[in-house]
């Protein structure tokens, strides 16, 4: 995966992911935090550096909150220096969704 991927997906479309969760704006408000809902279903932004694991380097899997589905592998993890935390690729190019910023 590398950047002209990347930008072929939030133009032209995503890839098919591996499974998609449907649920009512009632079940997700009743399953996640109002923090949680924000970021994850209204694109919300955390606050730089307030994350628990933005400075967190133990090994592992990052998961979606949502649906549980593996994101991103520790081993990939940088300080970005940005606040947030950041990795050089997703686990598959089809577990999260790209998006142009405007």
């Amino acid at each position: 995966l590398n950047w002209k991927n990347v930008i072929d997906f939030a133009v032209n479309g995503n890839p098919t992911p591996d499974r998609r969760v449907e649920k009512t704006e009632a079940e997700w408000k009743a399953q996640l935090t109002p923090e949680q809902y924000r970021i994850t279903r209204e694109k919300g932004t955390e606050r730089p550096h307030s994350g628990a694991l933005c400075s967190v380097y133990d090994s592992g899997k990052y998961n979606c909150v949502c649906c549980n589905t593996p994101l991103f592998d520790s081993t990939i993890k940088f300080s970005s220096g940005t606040g947030w935390p950041s990795f050089t690729q997703p686990i598959k190019e089809n577990a999260i969704k790209y998006e142009r910023d405007t």
